[in-house]
């Protein structure tokens, strides 16, 4: 009996499917009918994401920063860590910024897609920050919300939501254990919901992607320079996230760890990137990444066990970097000039979304909604990404197991009391 196909290739299935149906609905005057008879399944599949995206990032972010208990009894090593990898994200998602307006993968040769999206996205974005001239704090001032309620109902105000997670979450962390520890055991289990919930959601991909992808075409006038675009959009991608290992990673340690040598460090946790590479989840391959620390690195113990399990849970330098990169990119191809301001936002989204980042494969795309949504772009131009996320997300996980460890390389150098492997 043949085995069944995994999602990532359904999922490739269908926006080929899609990509071919479009095509002949452009050609055979079918626009209408795709509108109206399949593009609407690829709308839902939008829905379903939105329906799920606060409760996820809610529920994630609460879970992972009031699991830092031991912040009470290492209040240095466990600040430091969490203040290390806070940097390190934001420098991530500001480095995947950069990279997208200077590359540029969503414009072609042939320009960034038709007038009239353009027009019509620009003048949304135009209306999304009307009134930013009002002050230099004015965005500082929108993410704090008078009312939460009012923010869980509107999926424009992920920031917002996003901090109320992250001061509740904190608020754990500060009332003793015992008296919280009912709360924390809802969390748990709603967070094993939600993430339930989120493979259900994704089982319907591969048709709403079809619907999408037909959509996307149809749109574009079958012009086919926007998947030319797509596959340098890939390029882009995963030559930034070899960046981070062969680079950005190296510079850290030599920076701030330059007793360990660079070489060393890469082939002791080569073992953990294969299986975070294989498995597309860094949480999958964290017993192997504590072993790698611990006995090849020479990481204390101590250090590597706190570190490295949080560092899995709110550390994620190249799910940032990407969300910048995939948001930047669908803008480009809808034609869209981002302001200063949109970016700022786009940075600050990423880099907080890229906490609650769930350990599920494909989870990523709940995350890419709100960074879309929040930045006033078309959530429409997920279907462009969905199909080709499969590889990124492998090279993701690996890239986040390799920040991990890299951060506790540093944390244990900044103790007098860590001597690094000599080799």
């Amino acid at each position: 009996m043949p085995k069944r196909l995994p999602l990532w290739l359904k999922i490739i299935a269908g926006m080929i499917l899609g990509f071919a149906w479009g095509m002949i609905a452009v050609k055979t005057g079918l626009e209408k009918f795709t509108e109206d008879w399949v593009v609407p399944w690829g709308n839902i599949l939008l829905k379903l994401l939105k329906l799920i995206a606060i409760p996820l990032i809610f529920v994630s972010l609460v879970k992972g920063i009031s699991s830092i208990t031991d912040i009470s009894r290492l209040s240095r090593i466990g600040l430091k860590t969490v203040g290390i990898f806070f940097i390190s994200t934001f420098i991530a998602t500001a480095l995947g910024l950069l990279v997208a307006n200077t590359v540029k993968p969503g414009i072609t040769g042939n320009g960034t897609g038709r007038s009239e999206l353009s027009d019509t996205w620009d003048s949304s974005l135009s209306n999304k920050v009307a009134g930013e001239e009002a002050g230099p704090l004015r965005f500082f001032e929108e993410i704090v919300p008078d009312n939460v309620f009012g923010a869980i109902g509107d999926n424009s105000k992920m920031l917002q939501i996003i901090l109320f997670s992250m001061l509740f979450g904190i608020a754990m962390v500060l009332v003793p254990g015992n008296r919280v520890r009912v709360v924390a055991d809802l969390f748990d289990n709603l967070y094993d919901i939600i993430l339930r919930l989120v493979g259900i959601v994704m089982s319907y991909t591969p048709l709403g992607v079809f619907g999408l992808m037909a959509g996307v075409v149809v749109s574009f006038s079958g012009d086919t320079a926007v998947f030319l675009a797509l596959g340098k959009y890939f390029i882009t991608v995963m030559l930034g996230m070899l960046m981070f290992i062969l680079v950005i990673y190296p510079l850290y340690i030599k920076l701030f760890a330059g007793d360990v040598k660079v070489m060393h460090f890469l082939k002791s946790i080569l073992p953990a990137q294969i299986v975070a590479f294989s498995t597309s989840s860094s949480a999958a391959a964290l017993p192997v990444t504590m072993r790698q620390n611990i006995n090849e690195l020479e990481v204390p113990e101590e250090i590597s066990s706190f570190v490295l399990p949080v560092g899995t849970t709110i550390n994620m330098d190249a799910t940032a970097f990407y969300q910048s990169v995939a948001a930047v990119f669908i803008a480009q191809v809808y034609g869209i000039d981002m302001t200063f301001s949109q970016q700022i936002a786009l940075v600050m989204t990423a880099t907080l979304t890229s906490i609650g980042s769930p350990g599920v494969p494909g989870g990523i795309i709940v995350l890419m909604i709100m960074v879309l949504t929040a930045a006033g772009l078309p959530v429409e131009g997920m279907a462009l990404i969905v199909g080709i996320d499969r590889p990124i997300d492998m090279l993701r996980s690996a890239v986040n197991l390799t920040g991990d460890s890299a951060v506790n390389l540093i944390v244990a150098k900044s103790e007098k009391n860590f001597q690094p492997a000599s080799e």
